[in-house]
C-alpha cells in the first residue's frame, strides 16, 4: 500500500498535483495561488465539471516551468463518504500511471472539516491501492503499480490531520491483513497456517489460544469435527484476545468468524465451475482477525475476543455422509442432510465454546454462510439477524457509517420449526425457501438465554467482481471497518 504524509504547504518537485473541488465550488473554479497560471487550462478542461464525489478532470499544465499532471477531483458535499470516493478515484487513476507520488492540496478545504476530510481521503487511497501480486511473476510493466506516496497539504492542521489519520491507518492495516488471508489460495492458507499468520498480532498485544482436534474432541465438538473429518488438514479453533482496558472490563465482547479455508461441499460436492472461489469461504474469520489487528493497532479501549472456527471441507473416504447424525458440544444432535451446509456446523460448536470459555454478554458472528443471501441481497448488503434490537441497530449504524451496509432479516418460531428433524434435535438445512433465515435459526439454537447475539451473513460481500472506491476486484476486507466502527460507537463511547 502507498504511504501517506501531511504537510503545511505544497512541496517542490515534479509530482502530480490534485486539488479537491466540492460541488458547491465547481462552478467557479479557484485554484491555489501557485497554480493560477494553470487556471485557464483547467477551466477549459473542466467545462461541465460538477464536482460530484469521485469525478475527475485531468490536464497537463505548465507549473513553475515544468509540465505537470494537474487533477481536479470532485468531493461532492465534502463529508467522509465523499472524501473516500475522491481518494479512491484519485488512487485508481494514478496507481499504474507512471507517477510515483501525488500532492493533494486540501489547504483550501473548509477549515473545521479539513483534518477529518484529509484522513478519510487518505484511508480510501490506502485501501484502494492494496493489491495482491505475490504470485504474478510476469506482470507487464504498464500493469505494475508506480504510485508509492501521497502527500496531503492541510495548512496549519498537520497535527490534527495526523491525529485523525492514526486510527484509520491502523484499521487500514487490519483490512489489508484480512484481504491477504482471503486472497491466498487454499494450499497456502489452511487452518494451521491461518493460525501462524495470526501470530503476527502478538506484537500488537493480542494473545492467542489455540484448540487442536484432540482438544476439540475432548470438549465434544462433534459438529465442527464432522466437517473436518474428510480433510488431511486438521481443524483449529483460534481465539484472539485483546484487552485495551487493562482488566477494567472483565467480560469481553466476542466476535466469531466462520473459517472454512476451502469448501468443496464435501460429499454434497459443489459444481466444478467457480469452485476455486471457495478459498474465500473463510471471509468471516479473516474479518474477525483483521478487526482484532486494527483494534490492537490503534490501541482501542475495549476488551474483545475474536474466535475463528477453522476447517477444510473435503470429500474424502472418511468424510461425513448426508444423513449422518452428529452430537454438538452443547449436547444437541444434528442430522446432516447436506454436507455443503457446513458453516453452521462449525459456528454452533464455536459459539457454545465461546459462551463456556469467555462468558460474554454479546456475540457477533460473521460468516459467508448461504448462497441464498446473495440471491436475496446481491453484493450490495450483508444480511443481519439478531435477538437484540439495540445490538442490531448498532451494527446497522456502523455499517452505514463506513459503507459496509447491512439489511436486517427476521427470526421467528415459524422459521425455526422448518429445521426440526424426525430423528435428531434438528437438521442442518430447511426447505429451499428462506434458506438464509433457517441457517440463522440453526445458529440461534446454540445461543444461551441472556446473551445478545447477531449473525452477519456476508456471503455476497467478501469478494468483488468489480472495483469500488475502496477496493479493486477481489478481496474486499468487508467486516473489518464495520466491527471497528461498532466498537468505536458502542463500546468505547
Amino acid at each position: 500500500m502507498i504511504t501517506i504524509s501531511f504537510r503545511a504547504d505544497c512541496p517542490a518537485g515534479a509530482r502530480a498535483i490534485a486539488v479537491p473541488v466540492t460541488a458547491a465550488d465547481a462552478g467557479e473554479l479557484r485554484l491555489p495561488s501557485y497554480l493560477r497560471q494553470a487556471e485557464g487550462v483547467a477551466r477549459a478542461a473542466a467545462a461541465g465539471f460538477t464536482g460530484d464525489a469521485g469525478s475527475i478532470v485531468e490536464v497537463h499544465a505548465d507549473i513553475d516551468g515544468t509540465i505537470r499532471r494537474l487533477i481536479l477531483v470532485g468531493t461532492g458535499a465534502g463529508n467522509d463518504g465523499d472524501a473516500e470516493r475522491a481518494g479512491g478515484a484519485l488512487t485508481a487513476r494514478l496507481l499504474t500511471s507512471g507517477e510515483t507520488g501525488v500532492v493533494v492540496d486540501a489547504s483550501g478545504f473548509d477549515a473545521p472539516r479539513r483534518a477529518a476530510f484529509a484522513a478519510s481521503l487518505a484511508q480510501a487511497a490506502t485501501l484502494r491501492s492494496w493489491r495482491f501480486d505475490a504470485y504474478r511473476t510476469k506482470l507487464p510493466a504498464k500493469s505494475k503499480p508506480t504510485l508509492t506516496a501521497i502527500e496531503i497539504v492541510v495548512g496549519e492542521q498537520v497535527q490534527a490531520a495526523e491525529q485523525a489519520w492514526a486510527p484509520l491507518s491502523a484499521v487500514s492495516e487490519g483490512v489489508a491483513f484480512a484481504r491477504a488471508l482471503v486472497t491466498e489460495p487454499g494450499n497456502i492458507i489452511y487452518p494451521e497456517t491461518f493460525v501462524e499468520r495470526c501470530r503476527a498480532l502478538e506484537a500488537l498485544g493480542v494473545t492467542l489460544e489455540v484448540l487442536d482436534e484432540a482438544a476439540m474432541r475432548e470438549l465434544g465438538m462433534g459438529a465442527l469435527l464432522g466437517v473436518s473429518q474428510g480433510s488431511e488438514r486438521e481443524a483449529r479453533v483460534l481465539a484472539l484476545r485483546y484487552d485495551g482496558t487493562a482488566g477494567a472490563v472483565e467480560q469481553p465482547t466476542v466476535f466469531v468468524g466462520k473459517g472454512v479455508t476451502f469448501d468443496t461441499g464435501g460429499i454434497s460436492l459443489k459444481p466444478g465451475p467457480g469452485m476455486e472461489d471457495m478459498k474465500w469461504d473463510m471471509g468471516g474469520a479473516a474479518a474477525v482477525a483483521g478487526a482484532l489487528h486494527g483494534l490492537a493497532g490503534r490501541k482501542a479501549k475495549v476488551h474483545v475476543v475474536g474466535v475463528c472456527g477453522l476447517v477444510e471441507n473435503m470429500p474424502d473416504g472418511k468424510a461425513q455422509r448426508p444423513g449422518d447424525v452428529v452430537t454438538t458440544m452443547s449436547g444437541q444432535t444434528v442430522e446432516v442432510l447436506n454436507t455443503d451446509a457446513e458453516g453452521r456446523l462449525v459456528l454452533c460448536d464455536v459459539i457454545t465454546w465461546v459462551q463456556s470459555r469467555f462468558k460474554p454478554k454479546t456475540i457477533v458472528d460473521l460468516a459467508t454462510l448461504t448462497g441464498a443471501m446473495i440471491v436475496s441481497l446481491g453484493h450490495e448488503h450483508g444480511g443481519i439477524f439478531s435477538n437484540d434490537d439495540a445490538l442490531a441497530d448498532g451494527l446497522l449504524s456502523a455499517g452505514k457509517a463506513v459503507g459496509e451496509k447491512l439489511w436486517r432479516f427476521p427470526l421467528s418460531e415459524a422459521y425455526d420449526k422448518l429445521i426440526d428433524s424426525p430423528i435428531a434435535d434438528m437438521k442442518n438445512i430447511g426447505p429451499r425457501e428462506a434458506g438464509s433465515i433457517t441457517a440463522a435459526q440453526f445458529i440461534a439454537r446454540f445461543v444461551e438465554e441472556g446473551v445478545a447475539w447477531a449473525h452477519l451473513d456476508i456471503a455476497g460481500m467478501v469478494w468483488a467482481a468489480k472495483p469500488s472506491h475502496t477496493y479493486d476486484k477481489g478481496a474486499t476486507g468487508y467486516g473489518v471497518r464495520l466491527l471497528d466502527r461498532f466498537v468505536t460507537d458502542r463500546l468505547e463511547a
